[in-house]
């Protein structure tokens, strides 16, 4: 295992990802962004966390200090995830991700039980706007902010994209969201959600909460998932406001898998 600390650009596919890695003996913690966000958000977390963990944080493609891609796919996100644990040379990390990064992480640990030590889900659940009507609305949010998604980038919520592409990639996520209740009720490894309680940019009053309701059918199901925490938090702020109760998840996982490696 290489557990030397580094910053610096990996190569993957047609592009490069900015990759920060804190090094040490520590257990393994790799966090999965938002959709447009940066690694920069997960700074209360691992601040929270402190140093007895190994943080390992990424900006994926068109994001953050990371290169631009002609593949901004799901799947690509996946092989990211994927390369980045080979560069560093990590085996079975606990995997943090919000929102986008869970369901990244959720579909990651389906795939690859065996390198999966455990995860920890922010504010991701398996429901989205499909359908004509939901990818209309989606495109027409997006062509709205079109002059704001620039600035966005700057402060770590958007990506180096257009709106049309931003629009491509939440609109697949919608999909694979709304096609993710089976993926949940058989994932074998602990996973553990912290869920906030308001609304996000784009959603109608109320509606993230009712979307929430559909979490609770795959809890029944698979008892390998439970809610760690629900925080006052909107979904765009909870990484921000609410960053003890993610840290807070990870340690009940850590404590709960005792001496497993």
């Amino acid at each position: 295992m290489n557990s030397s600390a580094w910053t610096g650009m990996l190569r993957v596919d047609d592009t490069e990802l900015y990759v920060r890695d804190t090094g040490g003996p520590g257990r393994p913690v790799v966090y999965l962004n938002g959709a447009y966000a940066d690694h920069k958000h997960w700074k209360r977390v691992i601040a929270d966390l402190g140093p007895g963990y190994r943080h390992i944080t990424y900006d994926e493609r068109a994001r953050g200090k990371s290169k631009r891609s002609a593949d901004y796919s799901f799947e690509a996100c996946l092989r990211d995830l994927d390369a980045v644990l080979n560069a560093r040379g990590v085996e079975r990390p606990l995997l943090v991700g919000w929102s986008y990064g869970g369901i990244v992480g959720w579909y990651w640990t389906d795939r690859n039980p065996d390198r999966v030590l455990a995860a920890v889900t922010v504010d991701a659940f398996p429901i989205g706007l499909t359908g004509e009507v939901g990818r209309e609305r989606i495109r027409k949010m997006f062509r709205q902010w079109r002059l704001l998604l620039p600035i966005a980038a700057l402060f770590g919520m958007g990506a180096r994209m257009s709106a049309d592409e931003h629009a491509d990639v939440n609109i697949e996520l919608n999909q694979i969201a709304a096609d993710s209740v089976p993926v949940l009720e058989r994932l074998t490894r602990p996973m553990r959600f912290v869920m906030a309680t308001g609304d996000s940019l784009g959603s109608g009053a109320g509606e993230m909460e009712e979307g929430r309701k559909v979490l609770d059918q795959v809890l029944a199901a698979n008892p390998n998932l439970k809610v760690s925490a629900k925080v006052a938090s909107n979904h765009s702020k909870i990484l921000r406001n609410d960053s003890p109760a993610v840290a807070q998840a990870v340690r009940e996982l850590v404590l709960s898998l005792g001496s497993v490696q």
